[in-house]
């Protein structure tokens, strides 16, 4: 109950102070302020010398010496206090803009004494605004690394400063050790070399050294992430223990006649390696629930089918849900294409679909005729009744709710299997966290035959030469595109826009068609408009970002990407990924500005490095941080205060292999040794993870 109470009844903070630093840093309770750790650490060990500073200091610093000449000055604004301090090396002045009478008076004047704080340089003299002022030497050589913790000018007018907060985490640690108590048992602190957390809470506050702050700032993470894997781990359990799901036990005709004559191309290790962990998934009698990475061009859509028609072969229909009609209308595309020479029905049902054609979809569909439908929310809708659905996967699951994919669940009495597919790669790390609770499949490699894409940066004095070597790519029958950030005219951006760079291209090209494609088109005009590319009969289309998903020309061999230094990582990457598609050579041509910001260039030197998109992903995650490159409805799940995804990745997969291991041997966690963990995650995650849905 101590951990729960309210900070306002702590020394020195009371109700005001408490409900500022409430609205100001989030602290209501005595476990808000344990938690609440340092930013950095300062050894007042040392002592610098006035003499030796020679440019302003990173952190706070202490001097010994004395204080002179301590007087008032008003001015116009107010009125401030200022002193000279003096060592045997220097001189500085000492200023403070808030003081009381008393604080003038308690100043120890031509005293030995240390002063401490953070040093400002101006017009080459050195100053100290209202440094700490300690006349006990014992107390300022204390050895320790003291905590700097966040703050605010609000919060320091009204005198919360570093020091309030230093003493009040102090005396709690001082006075109420018991209330820290041990959620982990002796078996694995000592199998993982863990600080008790007790010490670690100490150390992490006041360490004695650099070694036992490591151990502490580790203990901390692992309990982080132990945890978190715990939730997901248990939530796997109950998917695997209650969720039942129909057994696939059969890989017969449709699927071994597809496979044997219509196959157009061997399939890589990688895809094989898939599915044989996803044939091994549906052969259980619990519902599969498997997420499938893989970059863009590397094949999901064949994994996709093949899956399909296991399910067929065991009397089950299948869907495919896509966000967006173009994806979905690719998708269609690419299996009907793949199917055309077999007597398998597939259809499309998207918002466009007239009234006729749903009504089809809706009786093939209820009659066991239709076995795979491709579509996007259109498959939500409660008219659309499968006979047997066995099979959903979802492209891009990150762009639909949790309520959405339920409703797909509901389709069928006994929930159907799941495959997720995603074109963005994850980085390892955020996939070892954020999607625990499902089997993680990887395609890591590109289909026989394809080549690497060539990526090159060039500038605008560059445009010439990258204009001609677009024409000598047409003269060999490819086809171009030339990708624009903008549309209109930006009076504070100034970038080349669509309509402008139209006029050039056309102005260049004079003997090409050329085709024009962007989002605020009507959608009849924009797929016409696709088609005349995809068709050949256009070699260049000049577009906006709309085709970063959806379009599929696999004579498109040069992606012109203009002001790319505007564009995110992962969206360079997935334009990169419209060419490089048919069996030729393909390029992707990066135009920037002559001045190019740090990050842009990290941006710029990484696509043209590499085509791994699970590097990309990487450096993505480093640019930007994990709660970017999940999208805001899943940013708010990072509440850890320690645990950093790009850097501890080694953490968190030793805490995912030891939550495992527990796991399997002791389930519901009801053995003695775990019921220390049982209890503290039952009262931690309560509402979070509901116990009661794996017990």
């Amino acid at each position: 109950m101590i951990l729960e109470t309210s900070i306002e009844f702590l020394k020195n903070i009371g109700t005001e102070r408490a409900k500022l630093i409430k609205n100001v840093l989030g602290i209501s309770t005595v476990e808000d302020l344990l938690t609440f750790y340092p930013l950095r650490y300062i050894d007042k060990s040392k002592i610098y010398k006035v003499g030796d500073l020679t440019k302003e200091p990173e952190s706070d610093v202490q001097f010994k010496g004395k204080i002179t000449d301590l007087q008032e000055v008003v001015y116009e604004k107010g009125k401030r206090l200022s002193a000279k301090f003096r060592d045997e090396t220097g001189t500085m002045d000492l200023v403070w803009f808030r003081y009381t009478n008393w604080m003038k008076e308690a100043i120890p004047l031509n005293k030995e004494l240390f002063i401490f704080g953070k040093v400002n340089l101006f017009n080459s003299y050195f100053s100290m605004p209202h440094p700490e002022i300690e006349a006990d030497e014992k107390k300022a050589l204390s050895g320790t690394l003291l905590p700097i913790y966040p703050g605010s000018e609000k919060l320091t007018k009204r005198g919360i400063t570093n020091k309030l907060f230093q003493t009040a985490i102090f005396n709690l640690l001082r006075d109420l050790p018991n209330l820290i108590s041990e959620n982990l048992p002796d078996y694995l602190l000592k199998s993982m070399k863990l600080m008790d957390r007790l010490n670690a809470y100490y150390n992490i506050h006041f360490p004695k050294d650099l070694k036992h702050y490591d151990e502490a700032n580790r203990r901390l993470k692992f309990e982080e992430a132990f945890f978190f894997q715990l939730g997901y781990g248990l939530k796997k359990l109950h998917q695997k223990t209650k969720s039942f799901g129909n057994p696939f036990p059969i890989v017969g005709d449709y699927f071994n006649h597809f496979y044997e004559n219509h196959l157009p191309f061997e399939l890589t290790n990688a895809q094989k390696r898939v599915l044989k962990e996803i044939r091994t998934d549906m052969k259980r009698s619990t519902q599969m629930n498997r997420l499938l990475q893989g970059d863009v061009g590397s094949g999901k859509t064949m994994v996709a089918l093949l899956t399909m028609l296991i399910a067929m072969d065991n009397g089950f229909q299948s869907c495919l849900m896509a966000p967006t009609e173009i994806l979905a209308q690719q998708h269609f595309n690419s299996i009907q294409e793949l199917l055309e020479n077999t007597d398998i029905k597939v259809r499309l049902l998207t918002g466009s679909s007239k009234t006729r054609e749903r009504r089809i979809i809706h009786e093939q569909l209820e009659n066991g005729e239709l076995s795979i439908l491709i579509g996007t929310h259109a498959l939500l809708e409660d008219k659309v009744k499968f006979q047997n659905l066995g099979l959903a996967i979802i492209d891009e699951q990150h762009r639909f709710g949790v309520a959405q994919r339920a409703k797909l669940w509901a389709k069928n009495n006994i929930p159907p299997h799941i495959l997720v597919m995603t074109a963005t790669p994850i980085p390892r790390t955020l996939a070892m966290s954020f999607y625990s609770d499902l089997d993680v499949s990887v395609i890591d490699e590109l289909p026989v035959g394809r080549k690497p894409i060539i990526t090159a940066h060039r500038r605008e004095k560059d445009r010439l030469s990258v204009y001609n070597f677009c024409r000598e790519e047409i003269e060999k029958g490819r086809q171009i595109y030339f990708v624009y950030p903008l549309i209109e005219e930006s009076e504070t951006l100034d970038y080349k826009n669509l309509m402008e760079g139209l006029d050039h291209v056309m102005n260049f090209f004079k003997s090409y068609n050329v085709t024009m494609v962007h989002g605020r088109m009507k959608p009849a005009e924009k797929d016409a408009n696709m088609q005349y590319f995809a068709s050949g009969e256009a070699k260049i289309m000049v577009a906006t970002t709309v085709i970063e998903v959806g379009v599929n020309v696999p004579n498109a061999s040069v992606m012109v990407i203009e002001s790319a230094e505007r564009f995110g990582l992962s969206q360079l990457h997935q334009l990169r990924g419209r060419v490089g598609r048919g069996a030729e050579q393909s390029y992707c041509i990066l135009m920037t500005d002559e001045k190019l910001s740090k990050e842009s260039r990290t941006r710029i030197k990484t696509m043209v490095q590499t085509n791994d998109g699970f590097k990309i992903s990487e450096v993505d995650m480093e640019l930007r941080g994990p709660g970017d490159i999940l999208g805001t409805q899943q940013s708010g799940v990072i509440d850890f205060k320690k645990l950093n995804l790009i850097e501890d990745s080694a953490i968190i997969k030793a805490s995912k292999l030891t939550v495992e291991k527990i796991l399997e041997q002791d389930s519901l966690l009801n053995h003695p040794h775990n019921q220390i963990i049982k209890q503290y995650y039952i009262k931690q995650y309560k509402g979070k993870n509901k116990w009661s849905q794996i017990s």
